[in-house]
């Protein structure tokens, strides 16, 4: 595959300088001498102009360039340069006058191009006339310089270019590399480009995916591990109580109170596992309702809720007066709940709730929570304070996320933990 994708880009290079070469061969040999000619033809000019306002009135042969011929009409004759039957092949030198309409230009007579400057001064016309050849040799000069110039400059040029281009390749060879190994610990995934490109920033960005690939694949093996000790301590529970059932060291009535609480817990561990597939599922489908909810009777019906689980607990509740919030009844209860089941298994005495300002905060007594933990602290089956695992924290921060808001944590100075739900930046 890599001698392949080397093949591909090494003829994709090389077509692309041929096709170079073909517009620059075509702009010099086509479009280049056309804009030659109008340059050459204006110096043509003047050099046909010139003599003419300095030789006499008569043809003083030693004046006479070989290259350009003279015609002097004076008292109706016609007077001709000894060479201008050298520069036009003519019969009748009328032929040659009629095609000459203006003070200069060009004509063509049989087959060739000549050039012609009129001046007239003191009753004598003087013409100056030749061919073509300054025009062709002019032409020739500069493109017999121009052209090895250009090819050695490109040859040089689509040397760099095949250079670069390898390097290019053997670049993307190694990513590729990289990317088919992505999953093998074994492979040397070291890149080291010296030059800081973007092919360079591509191999950092999939060094880093590489190692988030990994970290997920282990928080994954680690969080099946943990769920399935979650969900494996109330079943081991429930299968002792039936086999002392069955071998009468236990009575009926305590075994089944036992597995029905064991079952309740197992039930509350599966509801929130489904619940939190549920907010993946909302999350990707968008289909999220939001309006304004009264936040107080969702507290105070919540904090009736828990505040006979632990009964030496002190709830304390300071509310403005209509505090509204957006998302849903159901889903502002889910947090409170969640919140609150997590608050009254670490408080030790006391309990506070504060709405003020569209921010909710929670605080209650316990431990501060160890710096180490509070990273991870809202992924799902973590272990987190006192090595317990669950879901509860996780449901609360993805079900405020779709609601548009944020939790964070905060430490007080010996003991305590608050938690601050606010609207959140994005």
């Amino acid at each position: 595959m890599k001698q392949y994708l080397s093949d591909k880009l090494s003829k994709q290079l090389l077509t692309l300088i041929v096709l170079v070469f073909g517009i620059i061969i075509l702009f010099l040999v086509v479009v280049l001498p056309q804009m030659l000619v109008p340059v050459a033809e204006k110096n043509l000019y003047i050099s046909l102009r010139q003599p003419l306002e300095i030789v006499p009135s008569d043809i003083d042969e030693k004046l006479i360039d070989t290259e350009i011929g003279y015609l002097y009409l004076l008292d109706g004759q016609t007077i001709l340069s000894d060479n201008l039957s050298s520069i036009i092949r003519f019969t009748r030198i009328e032929e040659v006058l009629s095609r000459m309409s203006a003070d200069y230009g060009k004509f063509i007579y049989c087959g060739s191009v000549y050039y012609y400057y009129t001046v007239t001064n003191n009753g004598v016309t003087k013409i100056a006339l030749t061919n073509d050849t300054y025009i062709r040799t002019i032409r020739s000069d500069i493109l017999s310089t121009v052209i090895p110039i250009v090819f050695l400059a490109f040859l040089i040029i689509s040397l760099i270019l095949i250079t670069w281009g390898g390097s290019i390749v053997g670049k993307i060879g190694k990513l590729k590399q990289k990317i088919d190994h992505i999953d093998d610990d074994e492979f040397d995934h070291a890149i080291d480009f010296k030059s800081d490109d973007e092919l360079k920033s591509l191999a950092f960005a999939i060094e880093d995916m590489r190692i988030s690939l990994k970290d997920q694949e282990e928080y994954r093996n680690q969080m099946y591990q943990n769920i399935s000790h979650d969900f494996k301590t109330p079943l081991t529970v429930i299968k002792s109580y039936i086999e002392a059932v069955h071998d009468q060291v236990e009575d009926t009535d305590t075994a089944l109170a036992v597995i029905e609480e064991q079952t309740a817990k197992l039930e509350q561990k599966v509801h929130s596992l489904l619940y939190l597939n549920k907010l993946d599922y909302l999350k990707d489908s968008n289909e999220i309702v939001k309006k304004k909810v009264d936040i107080r009777n969702i507290i105070t019906t919540s904090v009736e809720k828990f505040k006979f689980e632990k009964k030496d607990l002190t709830f304390t509740v300071n509310m403005e007066k209509n505090p509204k919030f957006i998302g849903t009844e159901e889903r502002w209860e889910t947090v409170i709940d969640n919140l609150l089941a997590n608050f009254i298994r670490y408080a030790e005495k006391e309990i506070k709730i504060t709405v003020r300002n569209n921010k909710i905060t929670l605080y209650n007594d316990g431990p501060n929570i160890e710096p180490d933990l509070l990273d991870g602290i809202f992924t799902p089956f973590r272990k987190g304070i006192k090595g317990e695992f669950g879901l509860g924290l996780s449901i609360v921060k993805k079900t405020l996320a779709l609601m548009g808001y944020d939790i964070t944590i905060h430490n007080h100075s010996k003991k305590g933990v608050s938690f601050v739900i606010m609207k959140g930046t994005n």
